[in-house]
């Protein structure tokens, strides 16, 4: 496996990796119902590659393949984290994870990490903040904030 930088050419195989990981692995935590609020299958392109080029992407590749992903703003808002469902439990999430903390120069690392992922984070020393309900597409999922 190697890390590397995001490049805008990676955005459309990143959200078509984001909608089938959520439809795959969070499957076990959430409904069909909140699954298909959370990843529509219709991303605006253009403004995930803005958000990417905002933020320190790190892309994950194995075999010229894509893997996972992760990303960081410069407040230390850990957004997304996703790996391919093919691909769990192999390291990649921590090496992705490893890398953008590692990148932050914030004080503390923040995440809103989903139901599947809070045992993740935290293995990692992140603690709940707070469990909420976000909206999306009027469905309710729960997510906890999370901080390290």
């Amino acid at each position: 496996m190697i890390l590397r930088d995001y490049t805008p050419s990676d955005c459309k195989t990143l959200a078509e990796l984001f909608f089938n990981t959520v439809h795959i692995v969070n499957a076990n935590d959430y409904s069909e119902e909140q699954l298909n609020a959370w990843a529509t299958g219709s991303i605006d392109l253009e403004q995930w590659n803005r958000s990417f080029l905002s933020n320190y992407t790190v892309v994950a590749e194995t075999n010229e393949t894509v893997v996972g992903f992760g990303d960081i703003d410069n407040t230390g808002y850990l957004d997304r984290l996703y790996v391919h469902a093919d691909f769990q439990h192999q390291g990649i999430a921590t090496a992705i994870c490893d890398k953008l903390e590692q990148a932050s120069h914030a004080e503390k690392i923040v995440t809103h990490a989903s139901i599947t992922a809070k045992g993740f984070f935290e293995k990692r020393g992140y603690k709940v903040v707070a469990k909420q309900q976000v909206q999306r597409q009027g469905i309710l999922l729960t997510n906890y904030v999370m901080e390290r």
